[in-house]
């Protein structure tokens, strides 16, 4: 069965620090994913970037039926603070390194205050390694129920998308 806390982060990256970390002034939990990529790391953010179009987990679930783009979509990755990412605004990025934001409105009333940074980390020329930290905030017992409401759902879905986005990577560093 999967961690909902943590699915393949090490205990190093679990440990490490995050831009999302100074977003919420609740006390939070920490959400960890990870997944080996056999891609450059410019290559990985270029298609973390198409999570401002799409959320590449399950698409008749999560896209209303359609498919995410599998070829990158030109502009997606011109960056500005503010830019609307699945449920988050984009309040920080660099680029080629990790996104970073915190829940729209919208988001924030279903799931309550959270904030997220994905970020890629080289691990070598011609592969990286993607690492999601999703902070979730809550102060009250009905808020916690929910928290780890969402720490199930988000492990599933972060799963397929990671899965996702690591094929697409791959697939394309092949083809260079």
């Amino acid at each position: 069965m999967l961690d909902p806390r943590n699915w393949s982060a090490t205990a190093e990256e679990r440990a490490a620090d995050y831009p999302c970390g100074k977003y919420l002034t609740e006390p939070y939990e920490s959400f960890f994913r990870a997944i080996d990529v056999d891609a450059p790391a410019p290559l990985v953010f270029r298609w973390l970037c198409q999570l401002k179009i799409a959320p590449y987990s399950y698409d008749w679930l999560d896209n209303r039926g359609q498919r995410s783009p599998r070829q990158l979509s030109p502009g997606v990755e011109e960056l500005a603070v503010g830019q609307h990412f699945l449920i988050f605004e984009l309040v920080e990025f660099e680029h080629d390194r990790h996104l970073t934001g915190v829940a729209r409105p919208a988001a924030r009333r279903v799931y309550g205050p959270i904030a997220i940074t994905y970020q890629v980390n080289p691990r070598e020329a011609a592969a990286s390694r993607l690492i999601c930290r999703l902070d979730a905030a809550a102060s009250s017992l009905p808020a916690r129920v929910r928290r780890s409401a969402l720490a199930v759902g988000d492990v599933l879905m972060m799963r397929k998308q990671f899965m996702t986005l690591k094929e697409l990577s791959e697939r394309d560093a092949a083809g260079a």
